[in-house]
This record gives C-alpha cells, sequence and structure tokens, in this order.
C-alpha cells in the first residue's frame, strides 16, 4: 500500500476521532475534552512558548487556552478543524497577554537565565533555530512566528497585533534580519 494512501487514512480516522471528541466534549463531557487536551497539548505549548520565549509563561498561556477552550467549545461550529480554531484561540490568547502586559516582560535578560529548570529536558528538546527565535525581541519574535510558523498572512496578524500591515512587514523582515545574521 502507498504509504501516502496509508497517511490519508490515518489522518481521516485521527479526524473523526477528534471530531467525536469534539461533540462530545460540547455535550459538557469533560472525558472528552480532556482526550483533546492529552492530543493537542504538546503542539499547543510549542506555540505558546514560541511566542513569549518563557517555559513558565508559555505552561501558563497553555493551560489559560486550554481553559478557554472548554468555555467557548460550543461556539466551534466546525468550519475549520479542531486544532487550527484552538491554534487560532491560542496565539490571539497570547497576543492579548503581551497587549495587556504592555511586554513588561523581561526582554533583557540572557536566555538560560530567564529559562530555569528542566535543563536536560530542555537540552534534548532545543534546536539553535528555537533558540535564536526565542532571543528576537518580542513583537518581531510574535509575527515571525505567527506568519513563517503558523501561516497567518500580514494583514490577520496587523489586525490580531493592533499594528499596521506595514508594521507587520517591517517586523518580519527585522526578525528575519536578525536571524540571518546569527547564522552567518
Amino acid at each position: 500500500m502507498d504509504s501516502n494512501l496509508v497517511e490519508l487514512t490515518s489522518l481521516q480516522r485521527d479526524r473523526k476521532v477528534i471530531d467525536g471528541w469534539v461533540n462530545d466534549a460540547k455535550a459538557g463531557e469533560l472525558g472528552a475534552f480532556e482526550h483533546l487536551y492529552r492530543y493537542f497539548y504538546k503542539r499547543v505549548y510549542a506555540l505558546c512558548l514560541r511566542m513569549t520565549a518563557n517555559e513558565a509563561l508559555a505552561e501558563e498561556l497553555m493551560q489559560e487556552a486550554f481553559v478557554m477552550a472548554w468555555r467557548k467549545i460550543s461556539q466551534f461550529h466546525g468550519d475549520s478543524q479542531f486544532g487550527t480554531w484552538l491554534y487560532r484561540l491560542t496565539s490571539n490568547l497570547v497576543i492579548s497577554f503581551f497587549r495587556t502586559k504592555k511586554n513588561q516582560l523581561l526582554e533583557g535578560e540572557d536566555y538560560d537565565t530567564l529559562h530555569s529548570g528542566h535543563e536536560a529536558e530542555r537540552l534534548h528538546l532545543k534546536r539553535d533555530l528555537e533558540r535564536a527565535i526565542a532571543e528576537l525581541p518580542t513583537r518581531a519574535r510574535m509575527v515571525l512566528v505567527l506568519h513563517d510558523i503558523e501561516g497567518y498572512k500580514h494583514q490577520e496578524i496587523a489586525e490580531k497585533m493592533a499594528i499596521s500591515e506595514g508594521a507587520c512587514k517591517a517586523q518580519l523582515h527585522r526578525a528575519r534580519a536578525l536571524l540571518k545574521a546569527r547564522f552567518s
């Protein structure tokens, strides 16, 4: 059997299972939502970590995203995949956090000082690119993650971050230039 066909069949099966969990969670079944959490938590955490560059904050925002998803699951109508809806909810939450806190994070701190704990685990999980992204200035990092990793368009990012489309493009250019300089 063709490996692409096997992969497609597996994805279709996963989608049906996830849709079932979503429907059960909408009906108030906490166990079904727990299945959704276990299926998506690593990816949601990774998104939060890329956007915040802070393990503790990423963990906190991931938990908050799932609490919000539980509260708003009735608003999920299936127009997109549940994962897409959850990632948008999460990215909006992180952007909202930065907007509310007005970038009061310790941007100038050394990366290792800012990220304590789990040294052995972090060494295995982190790659040079992730570290370089984490060290970018907050707005440049957020635009880069949303555009290049999550696939948002400049107009969507600009609206979410309450900046102009030109500023969004400038931040993306800045992020890419900083990464290029780091790896040259």
